[in-house]
């Protein structure tokens, strides 16, 4: 079995404890989703498409463990290094990158490192594109904008 595929067996594993099965599916829904745009980015910008599938599979397993978003992003970098501790999947070098996106996937308005980065688009792609309906949220929209010019897309409003 890949890495990938050990991690998302565990993750469904985790998600499938959830009680409110409304939220499990959201929350299959949106990392199986944040981890298919990582992996597209970091392979257009010549990242290790993988461990940025990995970080998105783990980037949010704090919030829905706990059901709280309070500080989840750097919270979530500890779970996530735990995770990969007990997983045994990653060097230790690969840990690091996977949980300095984690840490840093909730400032969309600061720049970080290229892992870091691809996790933060992934993570507005899904926001925005899952649900048209919906307007862009304000911190996420000049990077939301930089990501339609990115990858040759109208940036139209969301709102119909």
């Amino acid at each position: 079995m890949s890495r990938l595929k050990e991690l998302r067996a565990y993750v469904d594993a985790e998600l499938l404890k959830m009680e409110n099965k409304e939220k499990m599916i959201s929350a299959v829904a949106h990392l199986y989703g944040v981890s298919l745009a990582a992996a597209m980015i970091a392979k257009k910008r010549g990242e290790d498409p993988e461990l940025a599938s990995m970080a998105a599979m783990l980037h949010d397993m704090h919030a829905y463990k706990t059901g709280s978003y309070e500080d989840h992003a750097h919270k979530g970098a500890e779970l996530a290094r735990t995770i990969l501790g007990e997983l045994g999947l990653t060097s230790q070098e690969e840990t690091e990158v996977i949980c300095s996106a984690i840490y840093h996937h909730d400032d969309k308005l600061v720049v970080d490192g290229p892992m870091d980065e691809v996790l933060k688009d992934a993570d507005v792609i899904h926001h925005c594109m899952n649900d048209l309906s919906k307007a862009v949220k304000e911190k996420e929209q000049k990077r939301f904008e930089a990501l339609c010019e990115e990858f040759g897309l109208t940036p139209e409003s969301n709102e119909k």
